[in-house]
């Protein structure tokens, strides 16, 4: 195992909520909201894997999912809680690592991650996808956002190993992100994410991926 990015290290880096980083806003991603407000994803049960600070959580809550949220940080989930609270959001949170989470089988219309992915060491991977696919029900949803070549660290597998650091992510690129995906999954759509202007009431960043699959 990588031991950077132990829950210790997590739970340190959501401690200053005041930081400049990117995803600690309350903006839902684009995708996500475009997807639910557009009628492709229905209201069902779903499952947010690395929820962070809950921004896409609350937004499938007021949007009428039955919503579980689970991250590794400890101090995420107090920001998630209070977060939900203000926004009136009935969202069930867990502080655990996904892999030991409550999650039961086949029992979520939609697993949503966004940034948990590119954080999982190559060795975890596979076993990461299968967790996903046995948590939905058949024909459910996965939506994914993860980091493109230019968003990650730009580290190999072997580099991974060799340095024993994720270097804040790994990239990927259509191709392998389809190898990995698609044999678990119906690939529904794979893109760049859009960009939002600032002042936008949604989060966007070019160079992040944006996957829409169904469990076949």
């Amino acid at each position: 195992m990588l031991a950077e990015r132990q829950s210790d290290w997590w739970n340190e880096f959501y401690a200053d909520r005041a930081k400049p980083v990117l995803f600690f806003g309350t903006e839902p991603d684009e995708s996500l909201s475009a997807w639910v407000s557009d009628g492709v994803i229905s209201p069902g049960k779903a499952l947010d894997l690395g929820c962070g600070n809950a921004r896409n959580a609350i937004l499938l809550a007021k949007a009428g999912f039955n919503v579980e949220g689970v991250d590794y940080s400890r101090t995420a989930i107090e920001w998630a809680v209070q977060r939900a609270k203000e926004a009136n959001a009935d969202v069930r949170l867990h502080n655990a690592s996904v892999f030991d989470a409550p999650i039961q089988p086949s029992s979520y219309d939609l697993v949503y991650d966004s940034g948990c992915f590119h954080h999982m060491p190559p060795h975890r991977r596979s076993s990461y996808i299968a967790l996903v696919a046995e948590a939905l029900k058949p024909g459910g949803w996965l939506g994914l956002t993860c980091f493109r070549p230019e968003g990650g660290g730009g580290l190999s597998d072997n580099d991974v190993y060799e340095r024993r650091t994720l270097a804040g992510g790994l990239g990927y690129t259509d191709t392998r992100l389809r190898e990995l995906w698609s044999g678990l999954f119906e690939i529904v759509s794979l893109r760049q994410m859009r960009e939002s202007p600032a002042g936008s009431d949604v989060f966007g960043k070019g160079f992040l991926w944006v996957l829409l699959a169904r469990k076949t």
